[in-house]
């Protein structure tokens, strides 16, 4: 009786503990159909903090809104130290498969491999956005169609 007390009672200790991990799930997002861990070739500036990735996030939201045409995505930065970087799609239809999340992010590692940190460390060739987001102290990235395809990749 009491094996059956405590097993239950330490599977709702983990179940509370994985949702209280991803409280973003339901609300900015549905929650992840798929998960990742990717392991980053880049470890985390000492000088990255929640001001520089905050600072990031808003950079690329105002390229975003100069461009002619609407975004087709929010980007934006959550959790205690702006840690978990969300990006959300505005357009039906376009962001629907794990296929397009890595169309989506593969396209942004071919932009960021021109920026001036990876040219000075010599890494544009080999880093990916995922390991610019690891450089800027990120944990997490989401991407989500903002209906029912939610993809989560983990940064370590």
């Amino acid at each position: 009786m009491f094996r059956i007390f405590f097993a239950l009672l330490s599977l709702l200790i983990i179940f509370q503990s994985a949702q209280a991990e991803d409280r973003h799930a339901g609300y900015y997002y549905p929650e992840p159909i798929y998960r990742e861990i990717y392991h980053a070739r880049a470890k985390s500036l000492e000088t990255a903090n929640r001001k520089t990735r905050v600072a990031f996030v808003t950079a690329i939201t105002q390229e975003n809104m100069k461009r002619e045409f609407p975004p087709e995505a929010a980007i934006f930065a959550k959790g205690e130290d702006a840690e978990k970087l969300i990006i959300v799609g505005l357009v039906d239809g376009r962001l629907d498969t794990i296929y397009r999340a890595r169309a989506i992010f593969a396209n942004m590692t071919a932009a960021v491999r021109t920026l001036p940190i990876f040219q000075e460390l010599g890494v544009q060739d080999v880093f990916t956005f995922f390991d610019l987001a690891a450089l800027m102290g990120f944990k997490q990235i989401t991407i989500t169609n903002g209906r029912n395809f939610t993809h989560q990749v983990v940064l370590q």
